[in-house]
């Protein structure tokens, strides 16, 4: 049973900004429509009495004190910086 089709890909591919040929969109089709018939199955598993779960193991967060602590100075942090400006580290400019 097809449950996403060619033009539900199109318009998902073109909200994207993505190009695919017709050879992708038919393989790309068929994929998806796959993993749906896997959540469907998945869907269908009798969960009653299960209780949820976010997290498998029995695992809490430590919480501790917050405690303000001396800082790190500023020349401290800058002195093995390769190069530096502006009282802060100089980085390559990325285009």
């Amino acid at each position: 049973m097809e449950r996403i089709s060619k033009d539900d890909v199109k318009h998902v591919a073109e909200l994207a900004e993505l190009e695919f040929g017709e050879k992708d969109i038919e393989k790309i089709t068929s994929q998806l429509d796959r993993i749906l018939d896997h959540v469907a199955n998945v869907s269908s598993v009798n969960t009653e009495g299960i209780p949820p779960t976010s997290h498998i193991l029995d695992i809490k967060n430590v919480f501790r004190e917050d405690m303000a602590e001396k800082s790190v100075t500023q020349e401290s942090a800058l002195k093995n910086a390769p190069d530096e400006a502006n009282d802060g580290f100089k980085v390559p400019k990325i285009d």
